[in-house]
């Protein structure tokens, strides 16, 4: 699992049928320097479904790959990513 900031949502003017009622935001995962309010490295998005109703900006915890499919068992969705929870604050010690 990883943490990452929400910086915008994704748009379908078409869709597959897993992905009708699904909302789709594009997070920017976060390291460590970044957590710390440094600047960290540059990381490529990641397009996540979210069914908690993140918002941009809001910091979501969020699994990848086999495990981010998980909530959709036992129905097939192709999904790379999975927002698994909103988060208010994180303390880096």
């Amino acid at each position: 699992m990883r943490i990452g900031r929400v910086k915008g949502r994704v748009v379908l003017s078409h869709c597959e049928q897993g992905f009708c009622t699904r909302r789709l935001l594009v997070v920017e995962p976060l390291d460590e320097a970044a957590l710390r309010g440094r600047k960290g490295a540059d990381r490529p998005t990641v397009v996540v479904i979210d069914e908690l109703g993140a918002d941009v900006g809001t910091l979501v915890a969020f699994s990848e790959g086999r495990e981010g499919t998980m909530p959709f068992l036992p129905d097939k969705v192709a999904c790379d990513a999975y927002a698994a929870a909103l988060l208010d604050e994180v303390i880096v010690r």
